[in-house]
């Protein structure tokens, strides 16, 4: 284990430019159909199907994806790392060179889960392998901390990670973990250092309209699975309403996966698409 490097070169990057990411694998992660487009193109029905999706897709069934889905190349980039702050070390997955990063994704995980979630190549259809390699193309760094509680010891550790460089950060909270991006979003010294949020299969938190972030019409993607019985879509919709709601033209989509359900936004989201909508903000 090695220490994660605690500043970052800024570079000729900027978050709120209009920007392309160079692709990988496109064609295979891209939503597979969509089934209608809210004016405007802030709600989106994704077309979702489990046969094709995690059947058709994954060797064995959510455990791991086929060959063509994955490049391990980027392997040799990857490490894992301990971050001391506040009497505390923090496990932290890191893909890329987070010194010199143009960009960064800091991926939080849910209940139960620690860095090896964020940093398996072959489960969630290999979605987790493709954001390693969009990163590595793009002069980004990927880190996935494990989050020992969801209270604020949790979000002192993420921010800490947060702060501990300076290229823009998109913080993306899965399940319970986006209860760390709420928490987050009303720290005055991080919400400067963000570059967007990304809420999948959140709990919602209606509060998280009124937060520092929203006033600052920080970019936001929310992407859910219909069927989530874990935390209905409806009512994180009724957040993201709020969100939309609050400042003209606000910079926030919302991305419905038709009969998807908990864990379908880590298996479905397509990184590319988000990312870009919420980097050329």
């Amino acid at each position: 284990m090695i220490l994660l490097a605690l500043m970052i070169n800024v570079s000729g990057f900027s978050a709120a430019s209009a920007l392309e990411l160079k692709g990988h694998k496109d064609r295979l992660f891209a939503y597979p159909g969509i089934l209608s487009v809210s004016e405007g193109g802030t709600f989106l029905v994704v077309d979702y199907d489990k046969m094709r999706d995690i059947h058709s897709r994954d060797i064995e069934p959510e455990r791991r994806v086929q060959s063509k889905y994955l490049s391990l190349g980027v392997k040799k980039h990857s490490r894992l790392a301990l971050h001391e702050a506040n009497g505390r070390s923090i496990e932290t997955g890191v893909t890329g060179d987070y010194a010199g990063a143009r960009f960064a994704v800091i991926f939080v995980h849910g209940r139960g889960g620690d860095q090896r979630l964020g940093m398996n190549d072959y489960t969630f259809g290999g979605n987790f392998n493709r954001v390693k390699n969009l990163m590595m193309l793009n002069g980004g760094a990927y880190l996935a901390p494990s989050v020992k509680s969801f209270d604020d010891a949790g979000a002192a550790d993420v921010r800490e990670l947060i702060l501990a460089g300076r290229a823009p950060v998109v913080l993306a909270c899965a399940s319970m973990g986006s209860i760390i991006c709420s928490k987050l979003a009303n720290d005055p010294a991080v919400v400067p250092r963000l570059a967007g949020m990304m809420l999948l299969g959140g709990a919602p938190d209606s509060a998280l309209a009124k937060s520092a972030a929203v006033r600052a019409k920080l970019p936001m993607v929310f992407t859910h699975g219909s069927y989530d019985t874990v935390y209905d879509w409806q009512d994180q919709k009724t957040v993201f309403d709020r969100i939309q709601k609050s400042a003209k033209d606000y910079p926030a989509q919302f991305v419905l996966f038709n009969t998807g359900s908990h864990g379908t936004p880590m298996r479905m989201t397509d990184w590319k698409q988000s990312l870009e909508f919420i980097l050329s903000r």
